[in-house]
């Protein structure tokens, strides 16, 4: 009896020390923070959902990021901009705005998008809350759709002495669940753009048909140099032609007769 007590014990102790060792590994390790931000919207910072953002920068910057929504949710965006202690000499003008893989400019539905900071505020909070991405939508509306979205901060209005002044900028983002039910479909492909500039794509080139290259093969002579012939061209040798036999009639009723 006591060998079998001893056993369910150690059982019982082995249970309990696996759980929370599963737990924790069913866990998503948290993401590691970001602190550096785009300059435009091919070098925007991509960050996801409760991602610790915190960049250094000057009054002026235009600073951009970039996430990614699924269909149902509804990203809310929240910046916080701590401002110069020392140095400003007036109001700022602050604004948030979130662009669609199309660079198509989203309403926002909740929050502080453009306040206006007085000159002895030490910080000035902003925010946007999209409308609930949708599966799909017809090629007219402008409805938040799946795929790739880009955040820009930046001031507006400024006294151009402040300019280049140090600050700094939290910003957080959340993607809770709205109505999965509240429309019916499917998008084909997501909105995500090709970030690839100076880069050409390529296939495969395409074959040659049999009766051309049988062509070819006949005739080394080709036409090919030769412009295509429109109604443009006839216009202007006929425009040419009249004012040489224009220039001609005139030339003859303007001239002197010699005498005899």
């Amino acid at each position: 009896m006591k060998i079998k007590h001893l056993a369910a014990t150690g059982v019982a102790a082995f249970l309990v020390a696996a759980v929370p060792s599963a737990a924790f590994a069913d866990d998503p390790s948290p993401a590691p923070a970001v602190n550096t931000a785009g300059t435009s919207f091919l070098t925007a910072v991509p960050i996801v959902s409760s991602q610790q953002v915190q960049v250094g920068a000057v009054t002026g910057d235009y600073l951009y990021w970039q996430f990614t929504a699924e269909a149902g949710q509804r990203p809310d965006l929240t910046a916080t901009v701590t401002l110069p202690d020392k140095g400003r000499t007036g109001d700022e003008s602050w604004i948030i705005e979130v662009f669609d893989g199309l660079r198509r400019r989203q309403a926002c539905v909740a929050g502080e998008q453009s306040p206006v900071a007085a000159k002895d505020a030490a910080q000035v909070t902003l925010g946007c809350r999209l409308r609930q991405v949708r599966s799909w939508a017809e090629p007219q509306d402008g409805d938040p759709l799946p795929g790739t979205y880009y955040v820009r901060l930046s001031s507006t209005t400024m006294p151009e002495a402040d300019l280049g002044l140090p600050l700094k900028v939290s910003l957080g983002l959340a993607t809770p669940k709205g109505d999965l039910d509240a429309d019916q479909g499917e998008l084909a492909k997501p909105l995500v753009p090709n970030n690839q500039p100076g880069t050409v794509l390529s296939g495969p080139a395409p074959a040659a048909s049999p009766s051309a290259a049988a062509d070819a093969d006949e005739s080394s002579f080709s036409l090919d140099w030769l412009p295509d012939f429109s109604g443009r061209w006839f216009w202007t040798a006929g425009g040419g032609v009249l004012a040489a036999i224009t220039g001609l009639f005139g030339f003859s009723l303007t001239r002197r007769r010699r005498r005899v």
